[in-house]
């Protein structure tokens, strides 16, 4: 057996829409069962993200601290953001947000993993990307606003990331996938391997 995610779609008998917020909703779906049965299914529809592992020469990886209102916690993330135009390409809006969250560019990119973030109850799709080559960007830097102003930006060892992540240290979903990850290629078949940055997504399509 191919131990392989399938895209599949079951009937839907009606569906409502019973909260829009400002970049995401929420969607009640009546689906059919193997059974028969209809169940009514409740989750938030997301526009999708993207989110940056940036290393530097020197083995580290570059985060970011933010307040994070829903859990009540300052959590250390890597830099990531929404697709706000449907249809953007993933890849500038990773490097849209590298620069905006640490005025930081790269030259080499790459696909690091892509996940679904909570399948059970969201449909948003994050693609992680994996950044070398890095420097100073040009220009002045991003003025910061709501949570941000108060956004603190390091350099951290990945092994000193990995031992947080296994010791319960570090939550944030995109920096324990993409450190995890990034170590698993560096031990497999090496970064150069990974997937181009322009790789397809087909859980967000978009144009070249």
């Amino acid at each position: 057996m191919t131990i392989k995610d399938t895209p599949e779609e079951w009937e839907v008998r009606a569906t409502q829409t019973p909260f829009v917020g400002n970049k995401t909703s929420v969607r009640t779906d009546d689906v059919v069962m193997p059974d028969g049965s209809v169940v009514r299914r409740d989750y938030q529809v997301h526009p999708g993200s993207v989110a940056v592992l940036a290393l530097d020469d020197a083995g580290r990886a570059l985060v970011i601290r933010q307040y994070r209102h829903p859990v009540r916690h300052k959590l250390w993330e890597i830099p990531a953001g929404l697709l706000d135009v449907p249809g953007e390409n993933p890849l500038h809006a990773a490097q849209r947000e590298l620069y905006e969250e640490a005025h930081v560019k790269a030259e080499d990119w790459r696909v690091l993993t892509d996940v679904y973030t909570t399948a059970g109850g969201c449909d948003e799709a994050v693609r992680i990307f994996l950044a070398r080559g890095l420097s100073e960007a040009e220009g002045e830097r991003f003025e910061a606003e709501h949570e941000e102003t108060d956004m603190e930006l390091s350099r951290v060892p990945v092994d000193e990331l990995v031992r947080g992540v296994l010791a319960g240290e570090l939550h944030n979903n995109c920096l324990v996938v993409g450190v995890l990850s990034l170590v698993a290629a560096q031990q497999g078949d090496g970064l150069d391997a990974l997937r181009p940055a322009e790789a397809s997504w087909p859980a967000r399509p978009f144009e070249s």
